[in-house]
């Protein structure tokens, strides 16, 4: 057999691929991996990371609002929206540190250059000063997604989410298009920052695939949070002006904006990855097409995380690697697991969700039983504020299994975390009754909603 440059050569050092090119190193395999950008992908770059430190930074105008009612007198106050920037990049250039560190210390060769299959066991690395090819055993296709926008009269005055950590100037006023978690974050984000923040979607109500309880909640919590959000509408054209963005839209009206966000999906990030020469099958967006054991249709080139759109979070990401690097290098015991994956969006109040929305639960399940409690926490009784703490338990009839947990308010995704945990393991309603709940907190109303709501079947 011809002796081949590396084990494992990987395309794209996000949160995937690193964790793949760490741990298939550790088990001794020669492993390269490519990046042309920064290390750690849109996690920790546009991503998660960033956009949870901005929504830490923006919930400071709701605290020094609700401190007076507790006793505390906040003089006036200043967001400084340089110093935020300048203080996110630092942990980031922190970040990227580590994870090249990280990759170091496992003994991972780190080739920073764009990188492109050339056939089932080649890569063809691009530098300035020319290029050089590696041959692999086996090739990990990890280059995540990027936003994308249609096209239309003005598209090319928007911007995605990617730019939005280091807009300059500062959006006084702001029009967020989209309905995803992406564009319900930046708009809750940005309206606690002080922007004027408008937010428009194409459709009947935000957040398409969760619960519609969850979507109407988050809706009405995000109006009275200030955001000004707009459904059944869409941009038609984008005009600059100088007085701003003239933003006319399908029904219409006008919106005038300092700058437009433009959250409407992401894609596979898939171009000029040389697929097509390889033979790798694509599907929807460009979305590479693998099996159960992320192998796509060259079976020495595999597959995970975002590239793929399969379930788009880091987490998953991170559970596919390890999948993946057991298998190739190790016992090949390891699975993954897709159901009862709990996330969380960080709006103002935040969304914590873990298992099948009533919907989506009538129609797997049959007969179902759901238990639903809506309250002002604890803390808004001396706060002033309107803001209210919504949650769910969707229970499969026959089984008695809880099925879906939702939750909006603070601090949801902490909550909702170790309730997954139960779920993944199979907690019935009656285990869930008879769990003590910790006093006072917004937690423990999960194990203690008794009567339901509804009984109802497909």
């Amino acid at each position: 057999m011809v002796k081949q440059d590396c084990d494992l050569f990987v395309i794209g050092a996000g949160s995937g691929g690193v964790r793949a090119a760490r741990m298939a190193a550790q088990r001794g395999a020669r492993v390269v991996v490519a990046e042309a950008a920064q290390l750690g992908g849109t996690c920790v770059n546009v991503g998660c990371i960033p956009k949870k430190l901005y929504s830490f930074a923006a919930h400071f105008a709701d605290d020094f609002r609700d401190a007076a009612g507790f006793g505390w007198h906040v003089g006036p106050t200043r967001f400084d929206w340089a110093a935020l920037k300048a203080n996110r990049a630092r942990e980031i250039s922190r970040l990227n540190g580590v994870y090249q560190h990280l990759l170091h210390s496992a003994g991972v060769s780190i080739v920073n250059a764009w990188a492109q299959l050339t056939d089932a066991h080649t890569v063809k690395v691009q530098h300035a000063s020319g290029h050089r090819e590696f041959t692999a055993r086996h090739i990990l296709l990890a280059t995540g997604g990027r936003p994308t926008v249609p096209k239309f009269p003005g598209c090319e005055h928007v911007i995605t989410s990617d730019g939005m950590f280091d807009l300059e100037p500062f959006a006084r006023r702001l029009l967020v298009v989209g309905g995803g978690y992406i564009a319900c974050e930046f708009a809750s984000i940005f309206n606690g920052f002080g922007s004027k923040v408008t937010q428009i979607y194409r459709g009947e109500q935000i957040l398409r695939g969760f619960d519609r309880d969850v979507r109407n909640f988050i809706g009405q919590e995000m109006r009275k949070h200030g955001v000004d959000l707009r459904v059944h509408t869409d941009v038609k054209a984008i005009e600059k002006t100088a007085g701003g963005l003239h933003v006319t839209l399908l029904d219409g009206s006008a919106i005038v904006a300092d700058a437009v966000l433009y959250a409407t999906g992401r894609v596979p990030n898939v171009a000029g990855l040389g697929l097509e020469t390889a033979g790798v099958a694509q599907g929807k967006d460009g979305a590479i097409i693998v099996d159960e054991h992320y192998r796509s249709s060259v079976p020495s080139v595999h597959a995970l995380g975002d590239v793929t759109a399969r379930v788009q979070l880091t987490p998953v990401a991170l559970g596919e690697a390890m999948v993946l690097v057991d298998r190739l290098f190790g016992p090949g015991q390891r699975k993954m697991g897709y159901d009862f994956i709990p996330t969380a969006v960080f709006t103002h109040p935040n969304i914590g969700t873990v298992g099948y929305g009533e919907s989506a639960a009538r129609d797997k399940f049959g007969k179902i039983t759901v238990y639903r409690s809506e309250f002002k926490a604890l803390k808004h009784t001396l706060s002033g504020s309107s803001e209210r703490t919504f949650m769910k338990l969707i229970v499969d009839h026959a089984s008695d299994r809880v099925v879906g947990l939702h939750m909006v308010g603070a601090d949801a995704g902490e909550i909702v975390q170790g309730f997954a945990v139960a779920m993944k393991a199979g907690a019935t309603k009656a285990v869930f009754d008879s769990t003590i709940g910790i006093h006072p907190t917004a937690a423990e109303e999960f194990v203690t909603m008794r009567e339901p709501v509804a009984h109802s079947s497909a």
